[in-house]
């Protein structure tokens, strides 16, 4: 296919995004696990110790895994805009010769497979992430890596709880039956054997009583000291409008991935159960809907009249597939139709799938190729196949209009190289194709509409986050200091797929906005120009934690401060045109902040005036009561 005439953008001799040493299953890259908050004693609890500073060095192989987030980027370069001798903060370095070469002739060779690429993808788990949060989250991070031995629950930043606690709403909320809280699982021959020796109990009752409690617990298994969270609020905190443990889940872990907030329902998966409740107030909006196995993906967006697609295993060994494809109606709870997705060959199988809403139509990639349904019917509409000279699709990523596809191309050749196309979501047909220089390899789309793109190039230790033109050129890429580091949080960790649309983003016409990486002090969101990829402005967070942003409301950047060990987190809202002051639009109650500390890189949705927090895996432990999620609410 022609290629459009390529540009020479700058390339940047580092990485904006720093790895810490240590990953997990769902994390958002460059964002180390918080330190445990400590539990409420009787008199008040002291600071906890300042973090380790964060690890230096850039963009190598991923250490031992160990906690969950992001396996480290190293700071920015100095040609990441990174300012030259003699020029002051804020200017550009020379341009440097660009990622995005001329592409030359394709090389044949056979595709060498996921499990077998360079080690440490940049989205390599860190520490504390439960899910991919953000991920994530919301999972971990979509590196193109296998992380090496089971990894280990993190050493902090559990739940807060023990056995049982009692949690009670407003009018009628729930004591939540509890089981776990930590963040890492690996699954095996009996996966489900938990399970099958215990009744699987009902994630929540209601219960009488008017306040807001939690049972803390006291270490030894029976309970302890109850905090009231709401009885214990102080005048202009937010209320905690309702709260969800976690079901029942096997010991050795699930993924509990997605969080959806459509119309007045607020819709969570859990091992083997989707649950839906009223965002008001928690109560039970349609009965839980069963899987027969394990949900191992679903689509991050919804359709336009909400719906969305779940998959699940095929069964409960580690030879299973993740091949079963359901409908769900988010409104109501029906299943729709279903669908089972064949094998793709040597490589190219579906033990890990990713699932994409492009348009009406549902993208189901698979590790080298994908099959794309028709979203209403579930009906096949046409296959993303290996093209040219051995380019095996292998990331997929889709909005309203558009579908995304990152292609390996040439792999072992002396062409090796990646390729980024873009497709009509209805029928497949190629729009433009545009290929990377050789050792740039596409990781995340952080966006589609701006397209958004992160790369990186392991033999350089560095990466780019670039802007594309509608019609495929490359834009400006994001220029620092030198010295910042972003904390962009993604989730939906995978081996056999670059899981390229995972990541927590907000951007409008105009900018982007990205928070910087800060551990135990105030961070920045920076306002980044689609047109320039340079800071416009900047807002520091008004607490000592990290700001990041979730949303775009009303002209205004909606952001989640997150909480510190004795004051409970925040939503503001950030202008987007004039002086760009915090506004306060929610203060979480400080009698709470252990509880929402306890979410570590949750998924985070705003709506209505609400705040909605969760996790994306369960750890399925019975040492420690697990949550699921958790509202806030003035």
């Amino acid at each position: 296919m022609t290629q459009p005439p390529e540009e020479q953008p700058p390339t940047p001799s580092g990485d904006p995004l720093r790895k810490s040493p240590e990953p997990q299953d769902a994390p958002p890259p460059g964002h180390p696990a918080p330190q445990q908050p400590p539990a409420p004693p009787a008199a008040p609890p002291a600071p906890p110790a300042a973090p380790a500073a964060p690890p230096a060095g850039g963009f190598g192989a991923p250490q031992p895994p160990q906690g969950q987030p992001a396996a480290g980027f190293g700071a920015a370069p100095s040609g990441y805009g990174a300012p030259q001798p003699g020029q002051q903060p804020g200017q550009s370095g020379q341009p440097q010769p660009g990622p995005y070469g001329q592409p030359g002739p394709y090389a044949a060779g056979p595709y060498a497979g996921r499990p077998g690429a360079p080690q440490a993808g940049p989205y390599a788990p860190q520490p504390g992430y439960g899910y991919p949060q953000g991920a994530p989250q919301g999972a971990s991070q979509g590196g193109a890596w296998p992380p090496a031995g089971p990894p280990q629950p993190p050493s902090g930043g559990g739940n807060p709880f023990k056995k049982r606690p009692a949690l009670v709403v407003a009018a009628a909320v729930v004591v939540a039956a509890l089981i776990g809280g930590g963040v890492w699982a690996v699954a095996g021959n009996n996966a489900d054997e938990p399970a099958q020796k215990k009744a699987a109990p009902t994630p929540t009752q209601e219960a009488p009583e008017p306040t807001a409690t939690v049972d803390q617990g006291d270490g030894n298994g029976g309970g302890g000291e109850e905090l009231d969270i709401n009885k214990d609020r102080a005048p202009g905190e937010a209320r905690l409008a309702w709260y969800k443990g976690a079901p029942d889940a096997p010991g050795d872990g699930a993924k509990a991935p997605g969080m959806w907030v459509v119309g007045d329902v607020a819709v969570k998966a859990a091992y083997k159960q989707v649950f839906g409740w009223k965002a008001a107030d928690g109560g039970e909006a349609w009965k839980p809907v069963d899987f027969p196995q394990e949900i191992c993906a679903v689509t991050r967006r919804v359709s336009a009249d909400g719906r969305i697609a779940v998959a699940y295993k095929s069964g409960s060994s580690d030879r299973a597939k993740c091949n079963q494809v359901q409908e769900l109606d988010l409104r109501t709870g029906e299943k729709g139709w279903e669908a089972e997705i064949d094998e793709g060959g040597l490589f190219d199988g579906t033990s890990d799938i990713s699932l994409s809403l492009a348009g009406d139509t549902l993208v189901v990639g698979r590790g080298q190729s994908a099959v794309a349904l028709a979203m209403k019917t579930g009906k096949k509409r046409y296959d993303i196949k290996k093209y040219g000279a051995s380019c095996f699709p292998g990331g997929f990523a889709g909005d309203e209009r558009k579908l995304i596809v990152a292609a390996s191309c040439g792999a072992g050749g002396d062409n090796q190289h990646d390729e980024l196309r873009e497709l009509e979501p209805a029928t497949g047909k190629v729009r433009w194709t545009r290929a990377l220089g050789k050792g740039w390899e596409v990781e995340k789309a952080y966006s589609v509409s701006p397209l958004v793109v992160y790369s990186a190039n392991r033999d350089k230790k560095t990466g780019n986050i670039s802007v594309f033109t509608s019609d495929g050129r490359i834009g400006p890429h994001v220029q620092l200091d030198g010295k910042t580091e972003l904390d962009v949080r993604c989730s939906g960790f995978s081996i056999f797929n670059k899981a390229l649309e995972s990541c927590d983003f907000v951007a409008d016409d105009t900018n982007m906005y990205l928070a910087t990486k800060s551990i135990g002090k105030a961070n920045e969101i920076l306002a980044i120009g689609l047109d320039t990829g340079k800071v416009k402005w900047r807002v520091k967070s008004p607490a000592e934690s990290s700001m990041l942003p979730v949303t775009l409301e009303n002209g205004r950047l909606v952001a989640y401060v997150e909480p510190t060990y004795d004051k409970g987190g925040q939503v503001v809202a950030v202008p987007t045109a004039g002086s760009h002051t915090p506004q306060k639009l929610l203060q979480n109650p400080a009698a709470g902040a252990q509880l929402e500390s306890s979410f570590l890189n949750p998924a985070i949705a705003w709506a209505d005036g609400r705040l909605f927090l969760s996790v994306d895996r369960l750890t399925g432990s019975d040492e420690q009561e697990e949550k699921l999620m958790t509202v806030y609410a003035k």
